[in-house]
């Protein structure tokens, strides 16, 4: 159910999914225009990364909290605005196109049974209802965004080949790792407590791998309460780009033989041990030329898209209240 997971977090950039905690629904935390944003829609946009702040400094979990909460309302300004732009110019959606985007997400996701999609989207916090909502506003957002920022993004050849090279140069002083690790799993509403309690577990695991002659393998077999235990916690070869940022980082860091203080991720806390490194070969030009250009295109959608919302800020009234 990954991809539909993934599909309803990215559909729902487009209006809020599910019911607000209720001590936050009479708060406003912007006006645009005469379009009110409640505090609980910021709450809940911010919400999946809210979960992952685990600084143990209070000082610094709130300067997280704050900065998420605000990346959160300017996101939400930015809908308001283009919902307001979409309305203006008169662009619509069909019913049958919201119908093919439905199927498209069932077939990615194998879902051919309607109760069991219906299930999904319930446990996602969503009804059929408010899912199709929430397509048919992403489709009219993409065609506002072909609209209006499509023509300025162009992906040259002298923009691929200079990729191309930046990519060549990194890959050449690059390696590729092959690692093993030991899970200690934390629920994602876990307490900070518990997230404490769990990190002195990692630790102390961490401390019994460093022991000379111990089998990493075999530890992890005992010890990993993730899916890779039965293979000692082996996550084979894999080359930057693939993993997690935070566990990517260390992995890269250690030496061979290493092995590392506890890495928090989504799953966990992590104890890592590097088995080998070995040089990488970089993909030919014409390999990464697709990834390359996808690459490429999504930046500069981006950026082009950040300058049109700040035009459509500026010609706005928004008042921000939070």
């Amino acid at each position: 159910m990954k991809k539909l997971v993934a599909f309803v977090a990215s559909a729902a950039l487009l209006g809020g999914a599910s019911t607000a905690r209720a001590e936050l629904v009479d708060k406003v935390a912007a006006v645009v225009n005469r379009d009110i944003i409640a505090m609980s829609e910021v709450q809940q946009r911010a919400a999946p990364e809210l979960s992952r702040i685990n600084d143990p400094d209070p000082r610094k979990r709130a300067e997280q909290r704050t900065a998420l909460m605000k990346t959160a309302l300017d996101t939400l300004i930015g809908e308001k605005l283009m919902e307001s732009e979409i309305t203006e110019m008169g662009i619509t959606a069909t019913e049958g196109e919201v119908d093919e985007l439905v199927a498209d997400v069932r077939r990615q996701n194998n879902i051919t049974d309607d109760a069991q999609f219906e299930q999904v989207l319930v446990s996602e916090g969503l009804t059929m209802k408010s899912y199709r909502d929430m397509l048919r506003k992403r489709i009219l957002r993409d065609r506002l965004l072909r609209m209006k920022v499509g023509p300025k993004v162009k992906v040259t050849e002298e923009d691929l080949k200079a990729a191309y090279n930046q990519y060549a140069r990194a890959e050449s002083e690059d390696s590729e790792v092959h690692a093993r690790h030991i899970l200690v799993q934390v629920d994602p509403k876990a307490t900070p407590e518990q997230v404490e309690a769990a990190r002195k577990k990692a630790d102390g695991i961490a401390q019994e791998a460093r022991r000379p002659g111990m089998d990493f393998a075999a530890l992890a077999r005992a010890r990993s309460e993730g899916p890779s235990a039965a293979d000692g916690g082996d996550l084979g070869w894999f080359k930057r780009g693939v993993m997690v940022a935070a566990f990517e980082k260390v992995a890269f860091a250690l030496k061979e033989g290493d092995v590392s203080e506890p890495v928090r991720t989504n799953f966990g806390w992590h104890v890592l041990k590097v088995e080998e490194k070995r040089a990488v070969a970089a993909e030919s030009y014409e390999e990464m030329r697709p990834k390359l250009e996808s690459k490429l295109l999504t930046e500069k959608t981006d950026k082009f898209l950040d300058q049109y919302v700040q035009e459509l800020r500026q010609k706005a009234n928004v008042d921000v209240k939070m």
